[in-house]
């Protein structure tokens, strides 16, 4: 099975446990909103969690749940972080966001129902029959997902916008670590902690990950196709923000990135040739068009 073929397949496999799991809830426009919400995307952290669950032997009808539960995370994140009050977006995947669809007390509903979904899924015997790594699981996504990792990432995203100076390179790096690196270097970890192995090989794979990812989005923002894209381009430049781009410059950024993944693929060293799927994933976080 090729990489986009494996990508798809795992995100599938995801939008298919959150459907079912919301298809019980009633029809009031917060569910419909959720299920908005959790639709489309590329489901590249549903993937890493599910092929770092592989790595230990773990099948794909557990690692799911803890899949589904980071991508209900993201959907909740990319719901709030359009809100006017954020950084008021029209538009995600390509269709219209969930406060234009519907309105932003609605979207902030639905987006406070997927977290706590993401949590509920964790808790689930299915996720793991062994409750420590249960707890392991949900104490992890807690941290990510908080004011330890994406929350304050969007917060120091936000003070930025008004601070009196640019920041500067090693501040975007901490941001940007916080921001989109905390849920990557999860979803990376999800496996081991689901085997109850060691996950510092995992760590440093995502950690490279998560740094390249954002990269490639900010020259995404310079170089991509908003049709494309599926959203806005060009927003930090217009805002005046400071960037991995606006500070090292286009190729110099590029090559950055591509360092970046190829310390991603050398982590994955311990795990041979069945870490294959988790080194293109590498590969195509730099190389995506969206």
């Amino acid at each position: 099975m090729t990489f986009h073929a494996a990508l798809e397949a795992a995100a599938a496999h995801v939008q298919g446990c959150l459907s079912e799991e919301l298809q019980d809830y009633c029809d009031a426009p917060v569910i419909a909103a959720m299920r908005y919400a959790v639709g489309g995307g590329k489901g590249l952290r549903g993937f890493l969690v599910m092929e770092s669950a592989r790595l230990f032997g773990l099948p794909a009808s557990q690692s799911v749940w803890a899949a589904a539960a980071v991508e209900a995370v993201h959907a909740y994140s990319l719901v709030h972080d359009d809100l006017p009050a954020m950084d008021d977006d029209d538009l995600r995947r390509g269709q219209p966001t969930v406060h234009v669809k519907w309105d932003d007390a609605t979207a902030i509903l639905a987006g406070d129902a997927l977290q706590t979904l993401a949590f509920d899924l964790l808790a689930r015997p299915a996720c793991s029959p062994d409750p420590a790594r249960r707890v392991a699981l949900i104490a992890s996504l807690a941290e990510a997902a908080g004011a330890r990792g994406m929350v304050l990432g969007q917060a120091q995203d936000i003070a930025a916008e008004t601070a009196a100076m640019p920041l500067t390179l090693s501040k975007i790096t901490d941001l940007q670590a916080n921001k989109t690196g905390a849920l990557i270097r999860w979803s990376a970890e999800a496996g081991a902690r689901l085997a109850g192995a060691d996950p510092a090989p995992l760590t440093a794979y995502a950690t490279a990950l998560g740094l390249a990812f954002q990269i490639a989005d900010d020259i995404l923002d310079v170089e991509g196709d908003a049709e494309t894209a599926g959203k806005r381009l060009r927003k930090d430049a217009d805002a005046g923000k400071a960037t991995f781009v606006s500070l090292l410059g286009l190729d110099a950024a590029k090559a950055r990135a591509a360092a970046l993944v190829e310390e991603a693929e050398t982590a994955l060293s311990p795990f041979g040739a069945t870490a294959e799927p988790l080194r293109e994933a590498a590969r195509f976080v730099i190389a995506r068009e969206k």
